[in-house]
């Protein structure tokens, strides 16, 4: 198997984040619970693409891309992320997000806006639709250009999660759970294929927030992500845990979700954001509920950011 080592990587991250147990929700429900802090990796208001930008953009480097492009919703998180990994770089992000969601000048928008993002959008659901307009502006700009799809979620963005299971490893933590949300499915696959690697006995679940075939585009990640490793193992639908969280829809809070928000604030300070994190965290407090985690457990849960969105889709 390849070394991590081997692929061109730029660091931009704070890393190793932090991993806190979180004692008050410990005793509250009953379990050993702790959260990893991948809000805290050092770029913009942090989160967790900045690892899959680390390997994306050092390719976009090594290309010698010019302009960088990306998409997502209007308040695409890992949109906002990457405009300010590019910016940091000296590239010029372009931001072609769906006109769906919180359009106006608040949460991310409001950091593209003081980063002097150029963001564009499209009244669209296909993505491929985006990603033909990219190549439209990209061959009128007449410059070098690199294409990031939604979330960052193809093989090469995996391998910061991969490398991110392998960091938890590297510190002596072992974990039977760690739970993350599932918006577009690369963090998850990093993490399942991660833990397969480097994490034995950890069951790693993807909390969905949006209706995507994720049992699908989660394993074919995690495939491809693995044959850029070169590694010899064995990956089947039985690797794909995922629990269902989305609630009314993609990007509008849920009932859940805002309890969750308000058990992690009220008990830990720690401000959950309610499109992804707060959604996650809804679905590990469904099953401590229903008995999932029994006294010897320890349960990691992965804290990827999402600020902007608290100050976006709450009270939109």
């Amino acid at each position: 198997m390849k070394d991590l080592n081997e692929f061109k990587r730029i660091r931009l991250a704070v890393l190793p984040t932090p991993v806190q147990r979180l004692e008050n929700i410990s005793r509250l429900l009953g379990a050993n619970v702790w959260i990893k802090r991948d809000d805290m990796t050092g770029v913009g208001l942090g989160g967790n693409k900045v690892r899959k930008l680390e390997f994306l953009l050092a390719e976009a480097k090594e290309q010698g891309a010019e302009v960088v492009f990306t998409t997502g919703g209007a308040q695409s998180n890992h949109a906002m992320l990457t405009a300010a990994c590019a910016k940091k770089l000296g590239m010029t992000p372009i931001l072609i997000l769906k006109k769906r969601g919180v359009t106006a000048c608040k949460g991310n928008q409001l950091l593209e806006k003081l980063m002097n993002t150029d963001v564009r959008f499209m009244d669209t659901d296909d993505y491929e639709d985006i990603y033909a307009e990219m190549d439209r502006v990209g061959r009128a700009l007449g410059r070098p250009y690199y294409k990031i799809p939604c979330g960052g979620s193809n093989a090469l963005g995996a391998l910061g999660y991969v490398a991110c299971a392998k960091e938890i490893a590297d510190a002596g933590m072992r974990f039977t759970h760690l739970i993350c949300a599932e918006g577009s499915g690369g963090t998850h696959a990093g993490l399942a294929l991660g833990a397969k690697l480097f994490l034995p006995g950890t069951t790693v679940l993807g909390m969905m927030v949006d209706t995507d075939p994720f049992d699908v585009i989660t394993l074919d990640i995690m495939r491809q992500t693995a044959a850029l490793l070169e590694a010899d193992v064995d990956l089947g639908p039985e690797d794909v845990h995922l629990r269902d969280m989305c609630g009314p829809g993609y990007a509008i809070p849920s009932e859940a979700g805002g309890r969750a928000m308000a058990v992690m604030a009220e008990n830990e300070g720690l401000f959950l954001d309610p499109v992804y994190t707060g959604k996650a965290f809804a679905g590990l407090l469904a099953m401590a509920e229903e008995g999932a985690f029994g006294p010897s457990d320890n349960v990691l849960f992965l804290f990827s950011g999402g600020a902007g969105g608290i100050f976006a889709e709450c009270g939109a």
